[in-house]
């Protein structure tokens, strides 16, 4: 069974950074969907026969590299990100990146370069009122890779025990990393963070269409069958690991001696 601790980061931390008004949305599909999408090495994750397509959107706030200082303009922004959940051959759990939307440039190119992460450059917006939490975002230059996301939380604290509680609910949050395919191989990068407060929350409105230009066509014309919302929590990545590979071993030449004529 999974676990909402993540596990030590086994190294130190290259970044920090804290996320806040996340958003969770996500829709059962078959495995064999997803499986085109998967880096060398790794296979989609599953639980009860099914995986899952994520619709994650949040605040990312106080980001500092290297134990350095906050990073006030550049390390603050919206991000809305279409992701899988991942499982490699030495049994290590993530989540895979389709797209991450980001509102500041310089960000967007840095992750492309150290990562290979498809990061993409958005015009976006988050904003909370009447109790509801409101997200938008068009890509630059491709107007149909835009989301209009709007969720209720719900406040409810015998609901939000049954989330914690919940293997679904631990599956889809507690990740702990994510695989890339970056310069040909692929990298393992560890995030460690305290348990996420999952609470509830009931989808308001979604007009989406990050969904279609990741790969799945029509996904969002049905209602997702998990949301979910949780205020804050602050992370720390580890530098990339690349999956153990076995050497095989070279095969021998035998030479045989020719025969005399």
């Amino acid at each position: 069974m999974m676990s909402s601790e993540a596990p030590l980061l086994g190294s130190p931390a290259i970044l920090r950074q804290r996320w806040s008004e996340v958003t969770f949305l996500h829709w059962r599909v078959d495995p064999s969907l997803v499986e085109p999408f998967m880096p060398a090495g790794c296979r989609p994750d599953t639980i009860g026969g099914s995986t899952w397509v994520g619709l994650i959107a949040f605040q990312m706030s106080r980001s500092s590299f290297f134990g350095g200082p906050r990073i006030p303009w550049l390390g603050d922004f919206p991000e809305v990100n279409v992701r899988l959940y991942s499982i490699d051959d030495q049994g290590r759990r993530g989540v895979v990146f389709l797209s991450l939307e980001a509102s500041h440039l310089i960000p967007v190119l840095t992750a492309q370069a150290a990562f290979s992460l498809p990061y993409r450059w958005a015009s976006m917006q988050i904003g909370q009122r009447d109790g509801q939490v409101a997200y938008k975002t068009q890509r630059h230059g491709q107007p149909d890779a835009a989301s209009h996301i709007i969720v209720r939380p719900i406040d409810d604290p015998v609901a939000s025990v049954a989330l914690a509680a919940d293997p679904v609910a631990t599956f889809l949050t507690a990740r702990w990393a994510f695989h890339e395919t970056h310069r040909g191989a692929t990298i393992y990068c560890r995030n460690h963070h305290e348990p996420w407060p999952l609470q509830p929350a009931e989808l308001v409105y979604l007009d989406d269409g990050l969904l279609a230009a990741a790969g799945f066509e029509g996904l969002a014309d049905r209602a997702p069958d998990s949301v979910m919302y949780a205020t804050q929590v602050s992370t720390e990545f580890a530098s990339p690991q690349r999956p153990i590979r076995v050497r095989q071993p070279r095969a021998r030449t035998i030479w045989v001696p020719a025969r005399s004529s």
